[in-house]
């Protein structure tokens, strides 16, 4: 028998990032990526022909990912090593989604700076039309920030509400838990 997290990157994760866009052939980010609980799942959506590359200031869960991605046959994830919080070392306009799962309350009251920074950063790298993608952990239980101040700077940074997703299973500090996801677009001026 399958051990959930097992179940989880194998099957159930490709399910739900499916469900909110991932395609065949995509080139995306997986920001935060922590030890690749996303990004096994998206690689393996995105095949041989698409990318996904990986980046997290904590270099243990990276190191994680990148053995988890060895011992799964993955050879289409980049890591990228987090130089700046709110920099992503990627050229303009090259990708088709990224993911912020369970980032963006690191970036709380004093640091709103380099959140809107960072979503600056992402609508840059994305193409037209890209799809950011936000799982909204943390936000509603903390002070600053609040899950409806970051979604108005979501908006703000060039960003329109597509869908929400809402009482989805997901995983988030290696345990299956409810969440909710809600995508974005980028907007094309």
């Amino acid at each position: 028998m399958k051990s959930f997290e097992q179940q989880w990157l194998e099957e159930d994760g490709e399910k739900l990032l499916k469900h909110i866009g991932i395609q065949k052939k995509h080139k995306m980010l997986d920001f935060g990526c922590g030890k690749g609980n996303y990004t096994i799942p998206a690689a393996r959506i995105v095949g041989k022909e698409g990318l996904v590359y990986a980046t997290d200031k904590d270099k243990k869960a990276l190191g994680k990912l990148v053995r988890r991605a060895k011992a799964s046959g993955l050879t289409n994830i980049i890591r990228l090593e987090a130089l700046n919080k709110a920099r992503i070392e990627l050229d303009n306009k090259c990708l088709d989604v990224v993911l912020l799962y369970d980032v963006l309350h690191y970036y709380y009251y004093p640091q709103a700076e380099d959140r809107r920074q960072l979503l600056g950063e992402v609508r840059r790298v994305l193409k037209p039309n890209g799809l950011l993608s936000f799982f909204p952990t943390h936000l509603e239980s903390y002070v600053e920030p609040r899950l409806e101040d970051v979604k108005k700077e979501i908006s703000e940074a060039g960003f329109h509400p597509e869908n929400e997703y809402p009482d989805l299973t997901m995983i988030h500090d290696d345990n299956l838990e409810k969440g909710r996801i809600i995508n974005y677009r980028k907007t094309s001026a």
